[in-house]
């Protein structure tokens, strides 16, 4: 038996479904620590009570995304995220390297989250990255309309900063451009999924399935009535149904069993629903907030591979839904297309193998300087194609 410890970002609940598929997979045989912020403590630490699990859950502050009158306030975000760097963020880092000094952990695992990232640099630490965020930082995206071409490298930077050195970096997302020359040592990986999504049977039910952030506009809920069908809402809490929109609260198998059963999806354009959507073969129509990068390039992807459209979440309107609504059945028939395929969970489980196996036992060697890049020691993997 191993000690893994994981750390990653709190912001959304992708990163905190890409952990946890990775615990399912791990726990029967490795104990594990994980150091989750905000909403990704919030989704794991009620699955796994220490009395059950081999699996520690704990809590750090983490950064996030900051909104004035429901919209993404750039300006805030990082002046917030400077001050997380200079004054919480020490702390954080001497608490976990006291951590690691004290277990003697086998191999941190890291999903955009940097306090770990540090520390187990300056305690000699195997690391692994796994994120999406690398899709960033070490593709082709000159495919790209000019201004997200832009986007992406600065946000680049943003992904250097965010980590040490690491051995090995894997890229995990639904789309796989080409990788710059210099960074053919990522190794780039489907969306991580659960089984309770590849083993879920599939079927085509009448109902529209929407997941949304807090912040929403209630204009979205407006425009989504507009729709000539039952609208499952998750997101924005159990509250009274209005018209044809009928809202949920958050409950992962109810949520899993309507995403198996809708005819489609409209949601935030996060990585990992993206992907399980893809999986299970519904088209989505996407909406990213306009100044959130990230997502505008995994929505503009998803239209590009066919299985839906998309629209920024401040110009949603009516006469787009319905356009949606009226392509549906071609967007359906693009989407099969990649239903069962690109689960990159046995490829990282393989990945966590082997580096247990070449560092068993570890050897650390503190150093206290850091380079704050990826050492490129992975294999090579064969230049990737737009996934189809």
């Amino acid at each position: 038996m191993s000690h893994l410890v994981f750390s990653l970002a709190g912001e959304g609940r992708g990163h905190a479904v890409r952990v946890r598929t990775l615990l399912e997979r791990l726990k029967h045989e490795h104990r594990i620590t994980v150091f989750a912020p905000d909403q990704a403590f919030e989704f794991l630490s009620p699955l796994y009570p220490r009395a059950r699990d081999r699996v520690q859950i704990e809590r750090i502050p983490g950064l996030r995304f900051h909104y004035t009158n429901s919209r993404m306030d750039v300006s805030r975000s990082i002046w917030e995220g400077l001050k997380y760097a200079a004054v919480t963020m020490p702390s954080i880092v001497r608490k976990i390297r006291s951590f690691i000094d004290r277990e003697q952990p086998d191999l941190a695992i890291i999903d955009f989250e940097p306090a770990l990232s540090r520390a187990a640099f300056k305690s000699g630490l195997p690391t692994m990255i796994l994120d999406h965020q690398h899709v960033l930082r070490a593709c082709d995206f000159s495919i790209l309309p000019r201004d997200l071409q832009w986007h992406a490298a600065s946000m680049s930077w943003a992904v250097w900063a965010f980590y040490a050195q690491a051995e090995r970096t894997l890229a995990s997302s639904f789309y796989t451009p080409p990788l710059k020359p210099e960074f053919s040592f990522v190794k780039q990986v489907g969306p991580l999924l659960r089984r309770e999504v590849t083993e879920r049977r599939t079927s085509r039910e009448g109902f529209v399935l929407s997941y949304l952030r807090p912040q929403t506009p209630a204009a979205t809920l407006d425009v989504l009535k507009s729709l000539p069908c039952q609208v499952k809402v998750y997101g924005l809490g159990e509250q009274p149904s209005q018209g044809n929109l009928v809202f949920s609260p958050i409950h992962e198998m109810r949520f899993l069993d309507d995403l198996a059963s809708c005819r489609a999806v409209i949601s935030a354009a996060g990585n990992q629903l993206c992907g399980e959507s893809l999986y299970l073969g519904k088209p989505m129509l996407t909406l990213p907030e306009s100044q959130h990068f990230e997502q505008r390039i995994n929505a503009w992807f998803l239209r590009e591979m066919g299985a839906g459209d998309t629209c920024e979440l401040e110009s949603f309107s009516t006469k787009k839904l319905l356009q949606f609504w009226e392509q549906l059945p071609e967007f359906e028939q693009a989407a099969e297309r990649y239903r069962g395929k690109n689960d990159g969970t046995p490829i990282v489980l393989a990945e966590i193998d082997d580096m247990l196996r070449k560092h068993a036992p570890a050897v650390r060697l503190p150093d206290p300087q850091w380079p704050n890049r990826n050492l490129a020691t992975a294999k090579t993997p064969a230049k990737p194609q737009l996934s189809t």
